[in-house]
C-alpha cells in the first residue's frame, strides 16, 4: 500500500510553514513510523523478543504507579 501525502501551499504562505504542515501531516498519517519499521528487517523471533521486553517495561511503570 503506497501513501501520498500532499500539502497545497498558499499564495502568501511562506515554504517553512508548509514543510512544518507537510511534516505534521506525514507525522499524523504514520508514514515516519513506517519508514522508521522498514529501515532494517527483523526476524520474527527477534521483534517476538523486543515485544516482550516493551511488555514487561509497561507493566513495570504501572506497577510503581
Amino acid at each position: 500500500m503506497k501513501k501520498v501525502t500532499t500539502v497545497r501551499c498558499g499564495e502568501n504562505e511562506s515554504v517553512e510553514s508548509a514543510l512544518k504542515r507537510f511534516k505534521r501531516k506525514c507525522q499524523k498519517d504514520g508514514i515516519i513510523g513506517d519508514l522508521k519499521k522498514k529501515q532494517e528487517y527483523l526476524k520474527p523471533s527477534v521483534r517476538k523478543k523486543e515485544k516482550q521486553k516493551a511488555a514487561r517495561k509497561r507493566a513495570a511503570k504501572k506497577s510503581r504507579y
